[in-house]
């Protein structure tokens, strides 16, 4: 098959796979991403371009939706939605977090799950690729509404989960709270103790050490990588943040322990930047503790910070950039702000914040743009290794996961840099982060049969 033909038919399948899967933008750019990256590996392997291979894939293998009811603190009983797309089992248990938000629809699960293949595959940790949540909004909610949500959303969750079956873990919204109350009423439902059938627990009843600052600070891992292969390091950089969640938390705080400066934090309302550098503390206090929003820290901090109601975090001069909130938050203009003002590389700690638009601009820019389903494998990566550890009722230490993280995220780094290169396509993480990614789950589905 030649380039040409390659992308004709991708094409093809593409406008096909828009039109069965209507209404859903999310899943519609993510796939087409993916397949705008084949086109290179059809034409030189057409073993992988056999008919109904590349079709399954974008196919989910289950799509499960269900009701979730339950009564507030005053006695109105409201209705949500749930969901639960498992998308691929050929590499292993489905893998994937829970998010709760209003914004949360089939679609954007959907493109969660397709992502979460790929990024799970390039761990090598052999997890297959499913994600799930709701349209329940935790913000402004008591401890007591939240757990009965949780538990109703449980019981109809825990019919198609289980250790060797589908793991889900935290999203947005599913932090160590939430993850707690559904793992109560799955032990309670089920009658057994099967600590490997939710990740992100607290250590004390089966969870890993070093969990929550995975994503964050593999995002950091691999954006010290990209410099590395550029003769520069983290230590001294400018570095600007996005959120002010789990994510971006520990994106700071990794960078901080690395030497680079981290100025930004921000939230759906604003963003603060601070001179000398973000008190981690302070915020910590002011979003975990408090649950406030990150104005409360330029109020707090001094004369080193200003909050900028409605601003765009990437307006902020910078070095190294780390998109951590949510899909699509930087577009064309930040893309065009950041080159103009020199950044050297964007690891995405979020999943898909980067546009399309903005991506080529980076990319053309000789910009070192890390996306998703590398950068932010770090959260998934110890999950798995969360699953081990309960496998063998083992506990590690931070400093054993910590050293796994590294070398996992080394890995991922030279096997997306050096498939990249033997693809045509030298420097761009992106097409070699999707198809190494799809080259792995390929070579299962393959062996497997037509399942």
């Amino acid at each position: 098959m030649t380039l040409s033909s390659s992308k004709t038919r991708l094409a093809s399948l593409r406008t096909e796979l828009e039109r069965r899967n209507p209404a859903e933008p999310e899943f519609h750019q993510a796939s087409r991403e993916v397949l705008e990256s084949l086109a290179p590996l059809f034409a030189a392997r057409p073993e992988y371009a056999q008919p109904g291979l590349i079709e399954r894939l974008c196919e989910p293998e289950r799509q499960i939706i269900f009701r979730v009811p339950w009564q507030d603190d005053g006695g109105t009983v409201h209705v949500n939605r749930g969901f639960r797309v498992e998308f691929n089992s050929a590499l292993g248990p489905y893998k994937g977090g829970l998010r709760f938000h209003p914004s949360v629809n089939l679609g954007v699960v959907k493109f969660l799950g397709f992502e979460q293949i790929f990024k799970n595959a390039l761990t090598g940790l052999g997890i297959g690729g499913g994600k799930g949540g709701s349209d329940f909004d935790p913000r402004g909610r008591s401890d007591s509404e939240v757990m009965r949500f949780c538990q109703s959303f449980m019981m109809e969750l825990h019919r198609h989960i289980g250790e060797h079956t589908d793991v889900p873990a935290g999203d947005i919204g599913v932090g160590g709270r939430e993850i707690g109350y559904l793992f109560g009423q799955y032990r309670r439902i089920t009658n057994r103790w099967e600590a490997g059938v939710l990740t992100g627990k607290a250590e004390a009843w089966g969870g890993s050490a070093m969990r929550p600052q995975a994503t964050g600070y593999g995002s950091v891992l691999f954006a010290g990588e990209m410099l590395s292969r550029r003769g520069e390091e983290l230590a001294g950089q400018s570095a600007v943040v996005s959120g002010s969640g789990n994510v971006a938390v520990h994106t700071i705080e990794k960078l901080m322990r690395s030497g680079a400066h981290a100025l930004t934090c921000s939230d759906s309302e604003g963003y603060v930047v601070d001179e000398k550098g973000i008190d981690l503390e302070l915020l910590r206090q002011i979003k975990e503790v408090e649950r406030a929003r990150v104005s409360e820290y330029a109020e707090r901090r001094g004369a080193s910070a200003r909050y900028v109601p409605g601003g765009r975090v990437w307006d902020v001069p910078c070095d190294v950039a780390f998109p951590s909130a949510t899909q699509n938050e930087l577009d064309r203009q930040d893309a065009l702000t950041l080159v103009r003002n020199g950044v050297k590389a964007v690891s995405e700690g979020a999943n898909m914040p980067t546009t399309p638009e903005a991506v080529g601009i980076l990319q053309e820019a000789g910009v070192a743009f890390g996306p998703g389903k590398a950068a932010n494998a770090g959260g998934v990566a110890v999950s798995a290794l969360e699953m081990r550890q309960n496998a063998a009722r083992d506990s590690w230490t931070p400093e054993r996961v910590e050293d796994e993280l590294a070398q996992i995220m080394r890995d991922i780094h030279r096997v997306t840099y050096e498939t990249a290169e033997r693809y045509g396509a030298p420097g761009d993480y992106v097409t070699g982060a999707n198809i190494a990614g799809f080259e792995r789950v390929a070579d299962a589905m393959l062996a497997q049969g037509l399942i």
